[in-house]
């Protein structure tokens, strides 16, 4: 059976290639030759699709093994739903999550492309890539870190920053329209000064507002991995920049296709549909010393689901039994964090108060 996964390698040498941000070519860092996006496209067209076909008929043998009843996994990384594929160019076995779109082999080093998970009904439509390369994302990490005395070496040690992943994420962008309806109550406060007496008088006013606010491409992260307020807390994209979606983009960093599906994404799209459409209507209000709203009549249609990769620098560390996730905008540099606080160096700071704080007040009392 033909394979399931497609090396991208250099035309000229078979080195690895990778997706260069910077010139958006594809780059071969041993012999320094660069490709644009359609030319490997081309090159790579037929392999691609010859993997998707393979990859489609092991998921079609795989199920119907399934429905057998003596079923049983043939090996462990099957009864653990992960997915087992050989790279086409040195054979070694690469164990997947079963979402892996796109990932590097760990012996030979070269991109490994999964096109039967980015194919057919599964494919996306979008993809924005990624333009700040590993360096940058390092350097802004090292920056985040800068004058946190109390966080733990482990975290600013420089074999740690060197973990740090490039990860297309898969996410659904929303179109839709939203009709709003609201109504506030307004005052306009107005004080006199007479003699010794201030004379203050509220007039209250109703205030209605109403309009229709469309919306496009509205994000929400479609992968369960991913914690929905680290990618929204990176926001926003340039959607001048999608690109339709092709695998050319892939090469040197990891991706993974949906597993959230769009309905289970449509309470927090409305809401933040709603919230900002309020807030455009209240912005509207002006004039009255105070504005409250008292009703709102608000309803979401939803019209077009779109389906994009977009770029994410990601580091993932365990401290102390507890998770903490850097995560930064590969095309902006927008980045948020979690870090943890090292309870030695606590311990030392407090000391390092505590000691010259208890030697004074010897001295001033005793």
């Amino acid at each position: 059976m033909a394979s399931q996964i497609t090396n991208y390698q250099c035309p000229s040498c078979t080195g690895p290639l990778r997706f260069d941000g910077a010139s958006g070519m594809l780059a071969c860092d041993y012999c320094g030759s660069r490709f644009t996006v359609q030319e490997i496209e081309a090159l790579y067209r037929d392999k691609d699709e010859a993997a998707a076909a393979a990859s489609a008929a092991a998921q079609a043998q795989a199920e119907q093994q399934a429905q057998e009843p003596d079923y049983a996994p043939s090996n462990w990384a099957e009864d653990e739903g992960l997915r087992v594929y050989n790279c086409p160019s040195c054979g070694a076995e690469l164990i997947c999550d079963e979402n892996t779109a796109a990932t590097a082999c760990p012996y030979c080093n070269n991109p490994s492309i999964v096109p039967g998970q980015l194919s057919d009904m599964l494919k996306p439509d979008w993809v924005i890539p990624f333009k700040l390369d590993k360096e940058a994302a390092k350097k802004a990490l090292k920056n985040y870190y800068r004058g946190k005395k109390l966080l733990p070496n482990a975290f600013s040690d420089r074999n740690h920053i060197e973990e740090i992943k490039g990860v297309y994420v898969p996410f659904w962008l929303f179109d839709g329209t939203v009709d709003a309806d609201m109504r506030f109550q307004g005052t306009r406060v107005n004080s006199v000064t007479t003699g010794r007496e201030i004379i203050t008088t509220t007039e209250y006013y109703r205030v209605r507002r109403s309009g229709v606010v469309s919306f496009d491409k509205i994000p929400a992260d479609a992968s369960s991995k991913m914690p929905d307020a680290h990618m929204d807390a990176i926001e926003p994209y340039d959607y001048s920049e999608l690109k339709p979606f092709s695998n050319a983009y892939l090469p040197g960093f990891l991706a993974d296709k949906y597993d959230v599906k769009p309905e289970d994404c449509y309470a927090r799209v409305d809401l933040r549909a709603q919230n900002t459409a309020e807030e455009l209507l209240a912005g509207t209000v002006s004039g009255y010393s105070s504005c409250t709203p008292e009703s709102r009549q608000i309803s979401v249609r939803r019209s077009r689901t779109s389906y994009a990769l977009l770029p994410v620098w990601l580091l993932a560390t365990n401290y102390d039994g507890k998770n903490f996730l850097f995560a930064m905008n590969g095309q902006t540099g927008k980045l948020i964090g979690d870090l943890p606080v090292s309870k030695g160096k606590m311990l030392a700071w407090f000391a390092g108060i505590a000691l010259p704080l208890m030697a004074l007040l010897t001295a001033l009392f005793y």
